[in-house]
């Protein structure tokens, strides 16, 4: 295995500074040596004590600040923002709040160090609830310090995998072979070659509104040739914060909508559909329908 491979762990960020503190940490706990990674915090306008947060990691990270003005909701503009200052081969996405374990970011590199093509990794997220339902007792569980000890306390507790767990379990953690792998590529916690999501345009900025914005660049990755795979090894704590699923999904539909006008395939045709056609089945539908590949579609095959 080469050990050449850099990381550039992007991490974009708006008045979370807390949640950020937390993620911090568990970047300055990595087994990984510092000299193999850099972090970036892209801030979308924060008005709280964000930048006193990342002073306070300078001395224990590789790590760099970069902020643009409050124009409203603007998550892909400053992932943009990370990406375009990433120096390290591989690109690794991460939310503010996403405890990464001590692993991750080794594994990520590993993954993307095994030859044989590009590759769209994403990782395991333990925690994470659509309404924010259990937060209380997750918060009571967990020590958000050491990110290490927090995963290893989920999972012997087991309630809460990875929301996709089912999924990946039914297609025996191998997507490579799905005509839709992107659906479940969300940029909690992902990595890919830096160069390859510059070449493939990294994330549309005319998504102002929460969701879509990570599917659509797999999109792009997967018509572009990358290969999705699963790292368990990659693994991540969601630390619980306030959210309304209703509201996302009222801002999401609009976002498919988007995307279906950029790729009119009968396979993305079937993203407003959500939520009586998700993430987890879209690929089964796809197969019971026939449906051609998006790539062959584009392509006027």
């Amino acid at each position: 295995m080469s050990t050449a491979l850099s990381a550039s762990v992007i991490i974009p960020t708006y008045n979370r500074a807390e949640l950020l503190g937390h993620t911090l940490e568990s970047l300055a706990r990595q087994d990984l040596p510092a000299g193999r990674f850099e972090v970036i915090v892209a801030d979308d306008g924060s008005a709280d004590h964000t930048p006193a947060v990342v002073d306070a990691y300078r001395d224990r990270l590789d790590l760099s600040y970069h902020f643009q003005p409050d124009e409203g909701y603007r998550v892909s503009a400053v992932r943009n923002l990370g990406l375009s200052h990433a120096r390290g081969d591989v690109s690794v996405f991460l939310d503010s709040g996403v405890l990464a374990h001590p692993g991750l970011v080794r594994a990520h590199v590993d993954r993307h160090a095994r030859g044989g093509g590009e590759r769209a990794v994403i990782g395991y997220v333990w925690g994470f609830n659509l309404d924010n339902e259990d937060a209380a007792t997750i918060i009571d569980l967990i020590d958000p310090s050491d990110a290490g000890a927090a995963i290893a306390t989920l999972a012997a507790d087991g309630r809460w995998p990875d929301m996709r767990e089912d999924f990946y379990r039914r297609h025996h953690d191998d997507l490579a072979d799905l005509p839709a792998p992107w659906t479940v590529f969300w940029s909690c916690n992902v990595s890919v070659r830096t160069a390859l999501a510059r070449e493939v345009g990294a994330f549309d900025e005319h998504f102002r509104s929460w969701g879509g914005e990570d599917v659509d660049f797999g999109i792009r990755l997967h018509l572009a040739g990358a290969r999705f795979e699963i790292s368990r090894a990659a693994v991540a704590l969601h630390h619980p914060h306030e959210k309304v699923f209703a509201d996302n999904l009222a801002t999401l539909i609009p976002n498919y909508l988007h995307i279906v006008a950029k790729y009119p395939t009968p396979l993305i045709r079937l993203l407003p559909a959500v939520p009586t056609i998700s993430p987890f089945n879209l690929n089964d539908v796809a197969a019971f329908l026939a449906l051609p590949r998006c790539a062959d579609v584009l392509a006027g095959r």
